[in-house]
């Protein structure tokens, strides 16, 4: 009755058929819905525990392995080269006599223990060419430490704590692959100088490879602050073990706008180990190359959309000529893991270990396919044999060597064949004047092919008035002719 009187009221008077039908729905729809729910019961916290939401069981189990790195350089300077000129001298003697001055260059960051023996990782760019490096722990303890091998190309270097007498805390790295964006974050390091500071964020992104930080890029980004200082610190998880080192930061003013950088786990893991077994970073070597699926090749090629790699050139005998890619082949992934372009490729390859295997996902004639490649490390064949050039001829005041697959590794660039490549150019020679420069390779010299050092020096050793020059300057071919 209750029900029917609110249905006239808001249908201001309608027929008894239609009250009466309204209800029964009412009615229906009360009684499927079920029992009405009672309110939870407020509950008022009995423990700290369970108002407080803590980083700190992490920080404090993460932050002692966690150093302060101090780098210290001296570099000679003279007072002015007029105090070392004759004619000066001839009027005031030697009283004048330029005595170099000392100038003191220091610098600081961050860095990670990640053997309890004292090994430590932290950037490349963070000791340089240091004279000194001092490592400070936590607990405030200061010790020496000794470069054991660093690696420019992915800004890593490995650091010996000396005179050590204990077993330090250390980090265990985690498998950066199992990221996601999203996952809680914090970054431990010594931010201007201020001290150990912990900063908490996100995983803004993944796989960020258009930051040409360094050669092999595939960076970690997060907003968790990171500052000039926090280079070579640490990046870890809600469980405390360390996904990546801090090594960069975007910004324009020099503070942190909350994209910062870091340099995964699984990259700082293999660097570590090869440097600790050879003396330098080993990474594993495909022997292929090739250019990103964009969209405009997507099209061009009826793909579903711009992802992968499409393979141009394959080295013969490469892991990957005798794994059987060839060109012309669509690589998809790298055992589980997608490949969206040529630098997260390269990345996937390089965090690999030598000796071990990969399963290359691949495209081949619109057919999906697998194929097993062994990798193996960059190969020393041929030898380098560097050799200095002088006489008169145009690659005078160079440093030459055979270009081999260790070699073009090393100099961060890809292998196709042998050749010659120009390694150094000494200061007002005969090459530098004739714009000759580090990374030439040189293709012919008088139409003879040049294929190893022993081809170059038989060359310039003959006598001739004339030379005709060809060199491969990043995959451009310049030509240019001396005398005649």
């Amino acid at each position: 009755m209750h029900c029917m009187n609110i249905t006239s009221r808001i249908f201001q008077g309608p027929t008894p058929i239609m009250t009466r039908l309204f209800c029964t729905l009412f009615v229906a729809h009360i009684l499927a819905a079920g029992p009405v729910l009672a309110a939870a019961p407020e509950l008022v916290p009995n423990s700290r525990q369970q108002v407080t939401l803590t980083f700190a069981p992490i920080v404090k189990k993460a932050s002692p392995a966690v150093v302060n790195v101090y780098t210290r350089r001296v570099l000679k300077q003279q007072v002015s080269p007029l105090f070392n000129d004759p004619f000066f001298r001839q009027f005031f003697g030697d009283q004048f006599a330029a005595v170099p001055r000392e100038r003191v260059e220091s610098s600081l960051g961050s860095g990670v223990i990640v053997r309890g023996s004292g090994v430590v990782i932290t950037n490349n760019h963070v000791i340089g060419e240091a004279d000194e490096i001092t490592v400070i722990l936590s607990d405030r303890r200061e010790f020496e430490a000794k470069v054991v091998g660093k690696d420019p190309r992915s800004d890593l270097a490995v650091l010996q704590i000396q005179n050590l007498n204990d077993t330090l805390p250390a980090l265990e790295l985690s498998d950066s692959d199992d990221l996601e964006v999203g996952d809680l974050v914090l970054a431990i390091g010594n931010p201007f100088g201020v001290g150990q500071t912990v900063t908490s964020g996100i995983i803004s992104a993944l796989a960020r490879t258009t930051v040409g930080i360094t050669d092999f890029r595939s960076f970690i980004q997060t907003d968790a602050a990171v500052n000039p200082g926090n280079s070579g610190g640490a990046l870890i998880t809600s469980d405390g073990r360390l996904v990546g080192i801090n090594t960069a930061i975007y910004s324009q003013s020099g503070g942190s706008n909350g994209i910062g950088f870091a340099i995964p786990a699984n990259m700082v893991s293999t660097v570590v180990t090869s440097i600790l077994k050879d003396g330098k970073a080993v990474r594993a070597w495909l022997g292929a190359s090739g250019k990103t699926i964009t969209a405009d090749l997507a099209r061009s090629l009826s793909l579903p959309r711009p992802a992968g790699v499409l393979v141009e050139r394959v080295t013969p005998g490469s892991p990957a000529a005798r794994g059987g890619l060839q060109p012309g082949d669509i690589v998809r992934a790298v055992n589980t893991r997608e490949v969206q372009d040529l630098e997260e490729l390269r990345y996937l390859i390089a965090t690999l270990p030598v000796g071990g295997s990969a399963r290359l996902g691949i495209q081949r004639d619109n057919k999906e396919q697998a194929i097993q490649i062994s990798l193996q490390a960059p190969p020393e064949a041929p030898a380098r044999q560097p050799t200095v050039l002088a006489g008169q001829q145009p690659f005078s005041g160079t440093e030459v060597a055979n270009l081999n697959p260790a070699l073009a590794e090393e100099l961060g660039r890809e292998y196709d064949q042998p050749g010659v490549i120009i390694l150094q150019i000494a200061g007002n020679s005969i090459a530098g004047r004739l714009g000759l420069r580090p990374g030439d390779v040189i293709v012919s010299v008088n139409a003879a092919p040049i294929r190893a050092v022993s081809d170059l020096q038989r060359i310039v050793d003959a006598p001739t008035r004339a030379w005709d020059v060809a060199l491969n300057r990043n995959g451009q071919i310049l030509k240019f002719q001396v005398g005649g």
